[in-house]
């Protein structure tokens, strides 16, 4: 069995996504792995934008709730995949596991002018989590 933990700040909205997607495919591919998400610094809720736009893909997450990294299996993880985007963030670092850092940026700090504008940030950022969970599952 693999373990993969999806690591953040808040894990609020990126990892979360990110846990969403990891449990999608690895059922959709038959692969036998667990796939934790956790925040250095959890925001104590899902962003309710992160639970709308995986509904849209067909995903509920509003189960989900926002971990602590000693809320998870740290030093049993195969796989450690950090998304933090921003300079300002922290990244932790997770020694000993096969660690990825996919910068991306936080779908929760854009501003827009529009809801719209909003959404649609979350919506970029799901698209692109979920490309790089669907090939990550599907080299295992």
């Amino acid at each position: 069995m693999v373990k993969i933990g999806f690591i953040c700040t808040g894990n609020s909205a990126r990892s979360q996504m990110a846990e969403g997607f990891g449990k999608y495919f690895a059922k959709l591919y038959g692969k036998d792995v667990e796939i934790y998400s956790a925040g250095s610094n959890p925001s104590g809720y899902v962003h309710p934008k992160a639970i709308e736009v995986m509904k849209e893909v067909g995903i509920d997450i509003s189960g989900h709730y926002s971990k602590s990294l000693n809320e998870i299996p740290l030093t049993e993880l195969d796989y450690v995949i950090t998304l933090c985007g921003d300079a300002a963030e922290t990244c932790p670092v997770i020694p000993g596991a096969n660690t990825q850092h996919w910068g991306l940026p936080d779908p929760a700090k854009v501003i827009g002018p529009t809801e719209d504008a909003k959404i649609n940030a979350f919506r970029n950022i799901r698209d692109q989590i979920r490309e790089k969970v669907e090939n990550l599952i599907k080299s295992l």
